[in-house]
């Protein structure tokens, strides 16, 4: 038996021949290369996806070490999509990688769907901006891309109350209750979501701090990476063809 073949030799025995090609055969995206996405890219290539388009402008840096796949003391300072192109390399020579090095802004979702999403089966949203996340969901409703957007993660300590969900099916959620609102607005009829039911734990603004610095939102590092992992989950099912 060949190094490749021994990879996926327990993916084979859950998922099949068959689905273990299709994997093999599969192309997705992943816009933002956080706690979330990072760790979703790192299962996906684990996962036997053959290719993987992956988008981010920014550089690893010493805050991120504490939930990013790709964030240790010797990647500081350096460029997201490369640290991820290696790791892919790393887990399957074979796995194609398309690295992005550009911001995912509301304004140039549509080029940026348009010319590498539609090419893509699968896209996952691990954006934070709430803009950009309602022009990611938009386009995809409207152009019939498949896609699954992360909620939030600020301020939450059980991922045993982690959900796959319509995101008009969500509750407890504040990022979610914006995402309904603004989604109904925008006529999204639809967005597949991985949220958090749990109620996020309140956590006082630090006195003094200016109000960029967010200083209220902490994160768990285990939290990102199950996010992640889950997303991830979601995605190789359904691209299996095992279903939700």
């Amino acid at each position: 038996m060949s190094v490749a073949d021994d990879a996926v030799s327990k993916l084979e025995l859950i998922m099949g021949r068959e689905g273990v090609e299709r994997l093999a055969a599969s192309t997705v995206m992943v816009l933002g290369l956080g706690g979330v996405g990072s760790n979703c890219v790192e299962a996906l290539a684990r996962g036997g996806v053959g290719r993987l388009i992956v988008v981010d402008h920014d550089v690893v840096q010493a805050s991120n070490i504490n939930r990013q796949a790709i964030a240790f003391h010797s990647t500081i300072g350096r460029k997201k999509t490369e640290v991820v192109r290696a790791m892919v390399a790393d887990i399957n020579p074979n796995a194609q990688v398309e690295a992005l090095d550009t911001f995912v802004l509301a304004e140039n979702v549509p080029a940026l769907l348009g010319e590498f999403g539609v090419r893509a089966d699968y896209v996952v949203d691990a954006i934070d901006t709430i803009s950009t996340k309602l022009a990611i969901a938009e386009y995809a409703d409207r152009e019939g891309v498949r896609l699954i957007s992360s909620m939030g993660a600020a301020n939450k300590l059980h991922p045993e109350c982690f959900r796959a969900a319509d995101v008009y099916e969500t509750v407890n959620c504040p990022l979610c209750r914006i995402m309904r609102k603004e989604g109904r607005k925008r006529g999204i009829r639809s967005l597949r979501v991985l949220y958090s039911c749990e109620q996020p734990v309140e956590v006082p603004v630090r006195e003094g701090a200016a109000r960029r610095e967010r200083s209220n939102l902490g994160t768990a590092s285990y939290v990102p990476p199950i996010m992640g992992q889950m997303i991830a989950g979601e995605v190789l099912r359904e691209l299996a063809g095992i279903g939700r």
